[in-house]
C-alpha cells in the first residue's frame, strides 16, 4: 500500500522493490490486525557552520604582517633638538672666533707694509687687510670701524701691521702718518723709449738712460714675462724691445724706488689700457705688435687726435690696396726713412734714438738699420715701433676711417708752421693731387 505524504520538506518514500512471491500458505482464521503505519524517514540534521579554528586567525595575522611590515616612526623631535644644539654650538664657536679676532691673538705674525691709497674707503682697506692675511673677516673690521666711530682716524700712506693684531691696534697703526715722498712724471704721447728714459733721469729717479733702457729691454736680467704683450714681441732684430710699450701718461711714483718699479708702472699701464682691444685685434686678423707699430706712425704723422682715423686710412690703403701704384705696399713715411731733413722728425735721423746711437755724428744711418726701418725701401711695417703711441692712436690703427679707405685716399700733408694753413690737413688720392696739396700747405712752390 502506498502512503502519500503531504510534507513538502520530506522526500517522497520510494516503493519497496517487489519480492519474489511463494505460494501463500493457507490462511489462519484469526482476528485481523490493524495495519501499522510505516516509520517516517529520519529528518536530515541541519549542520551548524563550522567555526574557524583559532590557529587559522593567527596564521592569517602572520601572513598580513609579512606582506606589510610594521613601520617604526622616526623620532623627528630628537633630530630637531640635535640640529638646534648643533647650531647653538656652531654659533657660539663662531662668536668666540669673532671676539678672538677683535681682541687680537697672542702670537703676532710677520710684519707687513700696507699701502693705503689716498681716498680709499673703509671697505677697500678691509679687503686689502684680508688679502694680506692681517685679518680674517673684512666685513667684521668694516662694521667695527663704522660703529666705533674711528673711520676718520685712518690715513693714507704706508703702514706696518701684523697678522693677529687687535682691531684697535690695527686702526691705531693706520692712523700714524708715514707717507713716502712721491713725484709726478709725465710722458707725452709719441715719446721714444730713449726719451722716456731721459725723463726719469731728469726727474732724479734713475741714474742714467742706460740703466733705464737695460731694465726696460730686459738686458739686465729683468723679467717681464708676466705680461702677455712682452712674450708676443718677436725677436726680429728691432732696435729696442721696449719701444712702443712704455705707455705715455702722468704717473705719481715714489721717489725712493728702484728702476724696475718705474718701468713696471709703465708696462702695467700699457697692459691695462690695451686689454680690452684683444677681441678687436683677433677679429681684424692682426696682432698687437703690428697695431703698435702702425699706431706709432699715426702718432707721429697725424699730430691731432681728430685726424688719427683718416691718417690711419691712408696707411691702411698703402699697405693693403690692390692699386698697382702700391703693389709693393710700402709705408713711405718720412717719420722713419733715409731722408735727412732737419725740419722733420725722423726716428733714424734726428730723434733721441738716433742721437743715442750716434748716427748724426757718423753722418749716415747704418745699412742694417735701414734694411729694417726705411719705409721707402721695405714693404709693410718696419721691424719695430718708432715711438710710444697713446691710446687714441692705437685705437685708430685698429679702426681707420672707412670712408677714406673706400674712396681711396693715399696721401696727406699738413700746413707749414709759417703759413696761414699751419696745422691744417690736406688729403689726396693721387700723387698729382698730393703735389698740389703740398703747394697749398706751403711745402712746395
Amino acid at each position: 500500500m502506498r502512503i502519500n505524504r503531504s510534507n513538502p520538506d520530506q522526500p517522497t518514500a520510494q516503493q519497496p522493490a517487489a519480492q519474489p512471491q511463494t505460494p501463500p500458505a493457507a490462511p489462519k482464521q484469526s482476528a485481523p490486525r490493524r495495519a501499522e503505519p510505516a516509520p517516517e524517514p529520519p529528518k536530515p540534521k541541519k549542520e551548524k557552520p563550522k567555526k574557524k579554528p583559532k590557529h587559522e586567525e593567527y596564521e592569517e595575522y602572520e601572513d598580513d604582517e609579512e606582506e606589510e611590515p610594521r613601520k617604526r616612526r622616526f623620532p623627528f623631535g630628537c633630530l630637531i633638538v640635535i640640529i638646534i644644539l648643533a647650531l647653538v654650538g656652531f654659533g657660539g664657536y663662531k662668536v668666540s672666533q669673532f671676539y678672538a679676532e677683535l681682541d687680537g691673538q697672542g702670537t703676532l705674525g710677520t710684519a707687513q707694509t700696507i699701502t693705503v691709497p689716498e681716498g680709499s674707503s673703509v671697505s677697500s682697506i678691509a679687503t686689502q687687510l684680508k688679502d694680506a692675511g692681517i685679518i680674517k673677516y673684512d666685513w667684521l673690521f668694516k662694521q667695527y670701524v663704522k660703529y666705533s666711530g674711528k673711520a676718520g682716524e685712518i690715513q693714507y700712506g704706508d703702514f706696518e701691521v701684523q697678522p693677529g693684531m687687535a682691531y684697535n691696534d690695527i686702526i691705531k697703526a693706520l692712523s700714524v702718518v708715514t707717507r713716502r715722498a712721491t713725484t709726478n712724471v709725465t710722458i707725452p704721447e709719441g715719446t721714444t723709449a730713449v726719451g722716456v728714459a731721459q725723463i726719469f733721469v731728469d726727474a732724479g729717479l734713475v741714474d742714467s738712460v742706460d740703466t733705464f733702457l737695460d731694465c726696460a729691454n730686459g738686458t739686465d736680467g729683468s723679467d717681464w714675462s708676466q705680461y702677455d704683450f712682452w712674450n708676443a714681441i718677436p725677436d726680429n732684430g728691432r732696435l729696442m724691445k721696449c719701444e712702443g710699450y712704455l705707455f705715455p701718461d702722468t704717473y705719481n711714483v715714489y721717489t725712493d724706488e728702484d728702476v724696475y718699479y718705474y718701468v713696471n708702472q709703465l708696462y702695467g699701464e700699457f697692459a691695462s689700457k690695451t686689454a680690452d682691444l684683444a677681441d678687436t685685434i683677433a677679429a681684424k686678423g692682426t696682432n698687437l705688435d703690428d697695431v703698435v707699430k702702425l699706431a706709432s706712425f699715426i702718432q707721429e704723422e697725424a699730430g691731432l687726435e681728430s685726424e688719427d682715423a683718416k691718417v690711419s686710412a691712408c696707411f691702411h690703403n698703402r699697405l693693403e690696396s690692390d692699386d698697382p701704384q702700391w703693389a709693393e705696399h710700402k709705408l713711405e713715411s718720412n717719420a722713419c726713412s733715409y731722408i735727412m731733413q732737419t725740419n722733420e722728425n725722423n726716428y733714424l735721423w734726428n730723434s733721441p734714438t738716433a742721437e743715442y746711437y750716434g748716427w748724426p755724428e757718423q753722418g749716415a744711418i747704418p745699412d742694417d738699420v735701414l734694411a729694417l726701418y726705411d719705409t721707402y725701401a721695405i714693404s709693410g711695417l718696419p721691424a719695430g715701433p718708432i715711438s710710444c703711441p697713446g691710446y687714441a692712436a692705437i685705437e685708430a690703427a685698429l679702426n681707420p676711417d672707412e670712408e677714406y679707405i673706400s674712396e681711396g685716399y693715399y696721401f696727406f700733408v699738413t700746413g707749414h708752421p709759417d703759413t696761414d694753413v699751419a696745422g691744417q690737413y690736406f688729403y689726396a688720392k693721387t700723387a698729382d693731387e698730393h703735389y698740389q696739396n703740398c703747394v697749398k700747405a706751403g711745402w712746395a712752390s
